[in-house]
């Protein structure tokens, strides 16, 4: 049986990693995310503040995107945002209907 220690260290070490995996792969875009897995960056940054909130540990959304992102957003999004192709809109819109 797993202890409530180990459990809490397995989902932070899973955790970080899945962060590192998205750092290594910045040219998967937070579109292509939403349309494949209904979630994306900004997602986590939320979930991580929710977190954050219930705890009383006081951060705010920008906050929270700076360490999903590993950097501001604004600087993530100069970077490596592209523009979502027509193709990903439509997937985007298909989805939501």
């Amino acid at each position: 049986m797993i202890k409530d220690d180990d459990t809490k260290e397995i989902e932070a070490a899973t955790f970080r990693r899945l962060l590192k995996h998205l750092d290594d792969h910045k040219d998967v875009q937070n579109i292509d995310l939403m349309i494949l897995a209904n979630f994306c960056r900004n997602c986590l940054s939320k979930w991580y503040l929710s977190a954050a909130e219930d705890r009383k540990v006081s951060m705010d959304y920008e906050q929270a995107r700076e360490i999903i992102y590993g950097m501001t957003y604004s600087q993530w999004k100069d970077k490596y945002q592209i523009q979502a192709t027509t193709e990903q809109l439509d997937a985007m819109a298909n989805k939501k209907a």
